[in-house]
This record gives structure tokens, C-alpha cells and sequence, in this order.
């Protein structure tokens, strides 16, 4: 397999924006399938979304991975969900992909899961183009759209074409690099037809192709000076700037269309080969599994030790399918390899490339691959390597639950069947939490939104058979405190025998964004400033564990406490009674008893919430923003369209759907995700703290 006609890619937008519709018309374009079928409607539903669930709701849940030839390319195909609430589909798929497609629609343009889907790109250095859909939408606006590209993403988005007409007189496309006019004929788009550019559409098209030029000028000095010299620019020297301005993440190739009504899609598939990298055009960095500060760089040859991460787990009735992408080397059927977290050897004893959820049997698969395997067990973000203690691929970012409710099974003899169900899920999704709260007893799940649990009790009511209860959604609330205080704090216990005894002095204070850096993602921050051998050094990490063990539960209401900076000054010890026992529980003493004088108070999720409804709406929607406590931050009406953006507290988001139907006659929608944590007001804290207080009362 040439490697450098190898395009591994994702296809990420908003909810509703097209994806799915759009991988459909790839495959059918790429002659994987026969026959179109739509995400919504009738029939066997879209080849991507497999799911009785996903068809029947037409969202997709999981993400599909599929593999399409054209025109002499290999192209691995993911499609991910744009709901928020399975947003780790498209983390772990951004995590192992080389470049993406960003779909953009030509009438909402730059929506909130868009930001969202942009930052996971940015996170793993993923190079995109954008694709513009729903060209055929009324007030479809692909000007507006690139703009806002460039202000909301901070991209430098150009047009790579030009629409012939546009809303229901949309008819085909003109190529700015090579200037001429492209039209979709046959029942569905498939037959290419191309022409010399409408003589009404001649200027337009020469001052866009300026514009073009003008803005990859700015990645090539040869390039201007043909400009300033106004001399020809030749085609070959547009597409390698493209491609390498792409690559560096510098560019975002936009590129215009309607993958419903077929128009346009074959034009951006070339882009997809032509611009976006191939597995040697991307650096790996992986660290050594003894020592992580030691990186090693991987290279995409077959014939080096083999690296590759399991990206995804799911189970079936064959067993669990591991879905793998290989950065180095070569993996055989029947062959061993190693898992660098557990150091456990296992047997790839079936390798299988997927086509959504058909699959279909390999020998091997080398460098550049996007494979499953069957019957390892693994969990997801997991290395295996052809040697024991190679390397450590760095893991895939995982968002914190937000909400959370206990789920227990109507009859008592499903309870075995309930608990395999939550195993197989959260290891499937590390948004997915299970707990037992430790006061009540029940089994709580936890998740990213309501929609995220409400799927999966829903798959354990079909796929296990098990009838389900479900409590009230509940918020994951947090802890914190506002104000720093000092502290001296002793604990001795004498019982006869060797006793307890531990001294400690310090501070405790909220985080500072520096703070927040150091700490590197923990929520608390423990420095030891002991000097002169005050504390002997060994009972040091007693101390910050005794602190630790009380970031679990605070005093507030028993939600975990957040952004805590713990610093040790002084202390004293006893030769005889000081352990590292004595010191935790002197910390975790000194924690419960002195907490209350940081003030704390209690933090709720904010979501960030995008609602659109029409225009004569507005105000009774801002309204019943207002009343559950949210903030508008910014309207736009376009074409009797308003977009309210707003943050809202989670806990005034539940049944939020049924009053926006009701309000707008059923023509609302919503979408949101976790903007930040802020302080409850005081009077809903009291509230909070009550109910919890009742909650935790033993019955």
C-alpha cells in the first residue's frame, strides 16, 4: 500500500448540519454502496448510522468508521455525533485521524458544537477543510458563513469556489483554481459535467480567484512576486500551496455544496486527496513507557516495531471490538503484542476492517491503518506494541460528567443483568460514570446531558432486556472556597503503646490561574515548603494524601471540593508516635475541622446554549431564559431566523425542550455544552444544601 495515498479522515459539524447525509453520498459516489438512503424517513436508514436508536432519532450516537476508494486513494472514513452529549466520539476519533472535514451549514453557519468540534481539532493538531452544505437552504449565505469562520474560529477560511445561483436555484459550482464550471446531472448527482464559467458570473468569479490568491500569497513569497509582477500563476503551484499551508494548519480550504440534493460532493472528495495529509506527512510523538519525560517519534514505515493505540472498545454478540489505528510497523492475524499499560501479551487472533457495522477479515494491517480487532481486552486509549515497555501514546482528553441519576432495576433478579450492561458501557465511554453512593446505596449514573443517559437506559432496556428506573436528574455540584486562611494544626492520641502525633502549618487558599496551570488538570495543588527537616520527608506525601482523601466529599454538602491550593510551611514530629498514618489523619483533621473558614460555597455547571426559533419568538424566549436564572449573551436574526446564544445554569436546562416547543409552536430548537463552573446564589444555595441534607438522612 502506497502511504501516500492514504487519507485517514473525519467528518465533524453541528448538530444537523449534514455529516451523516454527506458520508452517505461519499460512499455511494466511491461505489461502497447502491443505493442512497436518508438519515430521517423510510427505508434501512443512512449506512452509517447502524443503530436502531440512531435511526429511529436520526442523530448518530457512535461513530462509524468506513473505507472508500477514489480516484486511486485509500480513504478511512469517520463519522461522529454532533450532539455534545457523545462529544468523546468525536474526541477519540480527532485523537487518531490526520485530517478532517469541518461541515459547516450555509444558513446557521458557525454554531456552538462547531466551536466545540474546532477546539478538538486544534487539540490534536488535526489539519480541516470546511465544507458549506445545505447550499439549497433558503437564506443560505456562504460569505456570511466564511466570516464567521474566520472572527468565531480564528481560522483563515478562503473559498475555493463560487456557487451557480444558490437557496432552489442552486445548481453547481465554479472552481477558482481551475476556473471552470462544474454541474451534478443523473438522479443523483453522479454524473460530473463540466463547463466553461456563465458569462453573468465571469467578474465574480475573477475577483473571488484574486482574493484566493491574495490570501495564500501570505504563505509564499513566490507567489507574490508573480502576483506583483502580474504574471500567470500556474495551477500545479496553487494546489502545493494549498496542500502545505493545509498541512501546517495555517489554511482552511472551504469548499461549497448540498449533500442532500447530491450537488457538489465529488469536487470536495479531490480536495480530500489532494490537500489533506497523509500518515507521512504527520509527526507522532509518543513517550517512553519508563519514563515519560523521554519522547520517542514514530514513523509511519511498515517494517519498524509495531505502535498502535485502541481508540474505541465496543461490544457485540462476537465479543468486544477493539478499533485501532497503527502509527508504526505491521500487525499479523495469530501473532502477540503487548499492552503497555497492563503488560499483558494477547493474541490478535481476527483483524477486521470496518464498513459501519459489517465487517470484513484481514491478515494484517500495517502503518497508516484504521483496523478493529476482536476479543482483546483493552480499554479505550489503551497502546499495544510489538515489544514490552516500548511507548505510551498520549491519552484522549475526557470531559467531567455534569449530570448525574441512580437507576435501578424494576425486578430484583435483573440486578446481574443491570450491572454486566454498566460494565460493557463505561467501558465503552469514559463519559459514562458509575458509582454507588456510599450514603443511600444506589447505583448512580453519570454523563455528559440528559440525552447521553436517556440513550443508555434506553439500550439497557432493548439490549439487555432489563426494565429500568431511573431518579430525577441530579447536578454534579462542586466545592470551593473564596478565601485563603492559615493554619496550626496538631492531632495526639495517646491509647497506651505507641500513640499519634503530627504538627502541621500552612495555608490553604483558592487556585489562581497559575495555580491552575501547575496543578496540570488536578484540582488540587499541593507545595511542600518545609525546610530543615521540620517534617522528615517521607511522612511529606502522608500529608498531601490526608488532604487529597478530603477533596471527595466537602463539608458543604458532601459535592467534591474544587481549586484548592494547599501549602505546607512547618511542622514538628515525634521520634516515636509520628507515622505516615499519623500525619494523613492530621491533615484530613485539619481540613474537616478548619474548611468552613474559606467561606466556601457551592459551584453549578453553566452551560453555554444555543437556541434558535423565529423571529416573532424572541422575546418570549429571552424571557423564559431570564426566568431560570440565564444571561443572553448575544442575538442575530437572519432571514426571520434569531439565534439566541445564552448561559444557563444546568440545573434550570431540565423539561427547558418542552417549554421551548410550547413557546414556539414547536419550531425551536436548542443545543448547549459546559461553559464553566460559577458560585450558586445564596438563596438557592440554602435550597441546595437542604435537599441534600434530606437525601443523606439514613430512611
Amino acid at each position: 500500500m502506497d502511504l501516500r495515498k492514504v487519507r485517514n479522515i473525519g467528518i465533524s459539524a453541528h448538530i444537523d448540519s449534514g455529516k451523516t447525509t454527506l458520508s452517505e453520498r461519499i460512499l455511494f459516489y466511491a461505489g461502497r454502496i447502491h443505493k442512497i438512503e436518508d438519515v430521517r424517513g423510510g427505508g434501512d436508514g443512512a449506512t452509517m448510522d447502524h443503530m436502531e436508536l440512531e435511526k429511529e432519532r436520526g442523530i448518530t450516537i457512535t461513530s462509524a468508521a468506513t473505507t472508500v476508494e477514489w480516484d486511486g486513494h485509500t480513504v478511512n472514513l469517520i463519522d461522529t455525533p454532533g450532539h455534545v452529549d457523545f462529544t468523546v466520539e468525536v474526541e477519540r476519533s480527532l485523537r487518531v485521524l490526520d485530517g478532517a472535514v469541518l461541515v459547516l451549514c450555509a444558513v446557521g453557519g458557525v454554531q456552538s458544537q462547531s466551536m466545540t468540534v474546532d477546539r478538538q481539532m486544534k487539540r490534536y493538531h488535526v489539519p480541516r477543510l470546511a465544507f458549506i452544505n445545505k447550499m439549497d437552504r433558503t437564506g443560505a449565505d456562504p460569505d456570511s458563513v466564511v466570516e464567521q469562520v474566520q472572527e468565531k474560529l480564528g481560522a483563515d477560511a478562503v473559498l475555493m469556489q463560487i456557487s451557480i445561483g444558490k437557496e432552489e436555484n442552486f445548481k453547481g459550482i465554479i472552481d477558482l483554481v481551475t476556473m471552470k464550471a462544474f454541474y451534478f446531472d443523473g438522479s443523483n448527482g453522479e454524473d460530473v459535467r463540466e463547463e466553461d464559467i456563465p458569462a453573468d458570473l465571469i467578474e465574480k468569479a475573477a475577483t473571488s480567484r484574486a482574493a484566493m490568491l491574495e490570501s495564500l500569497s501570505m504563505y509564499s513569497d513566490e507567489l507574490m512576486e508573480l502576483l506583483l509582477s502580474e504574471e500567470e500563476v500556474p495551477e500545479q503551484l496553487i494546489h502545493e500551496l494549498i496542500r502545505t499551508a493545509t498541512i501546517d494548519q495555517g489554511f482552511t480550504p472551504v469548499y461549497l455544496g448540498s449533500a442532500y440534493k447530491n450537488t457538489a460532493v465529488q469536487p470536495l472528495m479531490d480536495a480530500i486527496n489532494r490537500y489533506l495529509p497523509s500518515p507521512l506527512d504527520r509527526t507522532t510523538i509518543a513517550s517512553e513507557t519508563t519514563d515519560i519525560e523521554k519522547k520517542v517519534e514514530l514513523d509511519s514505515d511498515p517494517d519498524k516495531p509495531f505502535v498502535g493505540m485502541a481508540f474505541k472498545i465496543a461490544d457485540d454478540e462476537y465479543g468486544q471490538l477493539s478499533f485501532m489505528r497503527v502509527y508504526q510497523g505491521t500487525i499479523r492475524k495469530g501473532e502477540q503484542y503487548f499492552n503497555q499499560r497492563t503488560g499483558r501479551k494477547e493474541r490478535y487472533s481476527r483483524i477486521v476492517r470496518m464498513h459501519s457495522n459489517k465487517r470484513e477479515e484481514v491478515d494484517s494491517a500495517s502503518a497508516g491503518d484504521i483496523i478493529a480487532i476482536m476479543g482483546i481486552d483493552c480499554a479505550s486509549g489503551d497502546t499495544y506494541c510489538s515489544e514490552a515497555k516500548y511507548c505510551t501514546l498520549e491519552n484522549i482528553f475526557v470531559a467531567d460528567a455534569v449530570i448525574k441519576m441512580s437507576i435501578n432495576p424494576i425486578s430484583r433478579d435483573n440486578a446481574d443483568k443491570l450491572s454486566k450492561a454498566l460494565q460493557r458501557f463505561r467501558k465503552e465511554d469514559p463519559t459514562f460514570r458509575v458509582s454507588t453512593d456510599s450514603e443511600t446505596g444506589e447505583t448512580v449514573i453519570a454523563g455528559m446531558g440528559e440525552l447521553h443517559l436517556e440513550v443508555y437506559t434506553e439500550r439497557i432496556r432493548r439490549e439487555y432486556g432489563v426494565d429500568v428506573e431511573v431518579g430525577a436528574p441530579k447536578v454534579s455540584y462542586r466545592e470551593s472556597g473564596s478565601v485563603a486562611f492559615d493554619f496550626n494544626h496538631t492531632r495526639k492520641k495517646q491509647t497506651g503503646g505507641s500513640g499519634q502525633f503530627g504538627n502541621i502549618v500552612g495555608t490553604i487558599s483558592p487556585m489562581t490561574d497559575e495555580d491552575r496551570e501547575e496543578a496540570d488538570g488536578s484540582e488540587m495543588l499541593f507545595v511542600d515548603k518545609v525546610t530543615g527537616g521540620r517534617i522528615p520527608k517521607n511522612f511529606i506525601p502522608a500529608i498531601e494524601k490526608g488532604f487529597r482523601l478530603m477533596m471527595d466529599k466537602g463539608p458543604v454538602a458532601g459535592y467534591p471540593v474544587v481549586g484548592i491550593k494547599v501549602v505546607l510551611l512547618d511542622g514538628k514530629y515525634h521520634d516515636v508516635d509520628s507515622s505516615d498514618m499519623a500525619f494523613m489523619l492530621t491533615a484530613q483533621e485539619c481540613f474537616r475541622q478548619n474548611f468552613n473558614r474559606m467561606k466556601p460555597a457551592l459551584l453549578e455547571p453553566i452551560m453555554l446554549m444555543e437556541i434558535e426559533c423565529p423571529e416573532e419568538f424572541q422575546g418570549s424566549v429571552v424571557g423564559q431564559v431570564a426566568s431560570k436564572r440565564g444571561m443572553v449573551v448575544s442575538t442575530n436574526t437572519q432571514n426571520r431566523l434569531t439565534t439566541i446564544i445564552c448561559e444557563i445554569p444546568l440545573a434550570e436546562t431540565f423539561g427547558f425542550s418542552t417549554d421551548l416547543r410550547s413557546q414556539t409552536q414547536g419550531q425551536g430548537s436548542f443545543s448547549m455544552e459546559l461553559s464553566k463552573y460559577s458560585a450558586v446564589p445564596s438563596n438557592i444555595q440554602i435550597e441546595i444544601i437542604a435537599e441534600r441534607k434530606a437525601e443523606l438522612q439514613p430512611a
